[in-house]
């Protein structure tokens, strides 16, 4: 039989990869809600019409900046509380990069001032990618740990 004991530091690991992104993915939210009233968008329409919407492309780019914590949030966590087993301080930290990315790539797919193609690099939202990577290799590393 196999026991795994929690790290003294655990709970950052469950603030900041757990707590925070949902958070972050609340003031997001939020920030699409804003754009639905500024743009003229109602529901149950998820991204406007181009040609039927006005401002579509600006409201689709608001949106499309809070959909993607979706794309790799349930993937982080996983990795981040498999990982933050061995390496909680790591993970932790990772959760505030990662969580701090997807901000910034919002902050910049949603400026209308960027070229939409490189919008999301200008502001650093990229970082959220590094964070990634590394929860995978904490988690990795922990989990060969456990073969026997």
């Amino acid at each position: 039989m196999l026991s795994i004991e929690i790290p003294d530091n655990y709970s950052y690991v469950f603030l900041t990869c757990g707590v925070l992104p949902a958070v972050a993915n609340l003031l997001l939210g939020g920030k699409v809600m804003g754009a639905r009233k500024t743009y003229n968008v109602q529901y149950p329409n998820l991204y406007a019409t181009p040609g039927y919407h006005k401002n579509a492309d600006e409201f689709n780019r608001v949106q499309r900046g809070h959909q993607h914590i979706f794309e790799t949030l349930g993937d982080f966590r996983a990795l981040s509380f498999i990982g933050g087993l061995a390496h909680p301080l790591v993970c932790a930290g990772c959760g505030v990069v990662y969580t701090l990315g997807n901000v910034l790539y919002m902050a910049g797919y949603s400026d209308n001032k960027l070229d939409v193609k490189n919008a999301r690099m200008k502001k650093g939202g990229p970082i959220s990618v590094l964070a990634f990577l590394a929860s995978l290799v904490c988690a990795t590393k922990f989990s060969i740990s456990l073969i026997k």
